[in-house]
């Protein structure tokens, strides 16, 4: 059986209660496979109990206003602006407990936080940020956009073997608990890409950003990415997918 997947696609929505709706998602799910162990039920098991039968995932797609998210591994100095700049622009600042180092999420952004239980899926945690990345690769493509990666670096980039001209399309940073994950990808459609001059993305000072719009030169129809990029998804992770709100 193909392991559930709900789907909520949030619109813009602020970083603050999108982070504490993955908190309890994830804690829902942990709290389950907590249940589940002590009373002897296996990974993938069923149950004839509803309250412990096989938790089920999600998926959350959204656009945040400007925000900047630092890793728990980041290093503050990657924030270049000083604290008034960020006032000033309306850019709000968050220590967060994902992996990864300093990033930005703001207008014609799309993020995506798959809230996912890996003991039904595979519990290797390369392997998922792999897939995140070539749902994306995949992605670009459809658009005539070649993108790769860069070995060392986690992320999705244009002209990846071009040394100081590659670019970063995609940022991703995961946080996993129990093999259940939350964070996730930050995928650059038409966003403004002056505002990664307020940080050095991702710790990274030696190549640059882009967006899926300055590749192509044109705007970007954000919602037909995301249709793309859940198919890409679903082919990948081979879930079943329920659209929620």
């Amino acid at each position: 059986m193909k392991p559930r997947v709900h789907f909520h696609s949030l619109g813009r929505a602020s970083y603050t209660p999108v982070w504490k709706q993955q908190e309890v998602l994830m804690q829902a799910i942990v709290q389950r496979k907590i249940a589940r162990k002590k009373a002897g039920i296996s990974e993938r098991e069923g149950s004839e109990d509803p309250a412990l039968d096989l938790p089920e995932s999600h998926l959350l797609f959204v656009e945040h206003p400007h925000v900047l998210t630092l890793g728990k591994s980041g290093d503050p100095e990657n924030v270049v602006a000083s604290p008034e700049r960020l006032d000033e622009l309306g850019v709000e600042y968050f220590p967060i407990n994902r992996g990864g180092d300093i990033t930005y999420h703001g207008p014609g952004q799309l993020v995506g936080y798959p809230i996912l239980d890996l003991d039904q899926f595979y519990t290797d945690i390369g392997r998922f940020m792999r897939m995140l990345e070539e749902a994306i690769i995949r992605t670009c493509a459809d658009y005539g956009v070649l993108a790769s990666r860069i070995e060392g670096l986690t992320g999705v980039w244009i002209d990846a073997d071009q040394g100081m001209d590659a670019r970063k399309i995609a940022a991703l940073g995961v946080k996993c608990s129990r093999w259940v994950t939350m964070h996730g990808f930050a995928f650059n459609l038409n966003t403004d890409l002056d505002f990664f001059k307020l940080i050095v993305p991702c710790g990274i000072d030696d190549r640059g950003v882009t967006s899926l719009a300055q590749e192509c030169g044109k705007e970007i129809n954000q919602m037909e990415v995301s249709e793309r990029m859940i198919g890409h998804l679903t082919e990948l992770f081979d879930w079943n997918l329920i659209s929620g709100d």
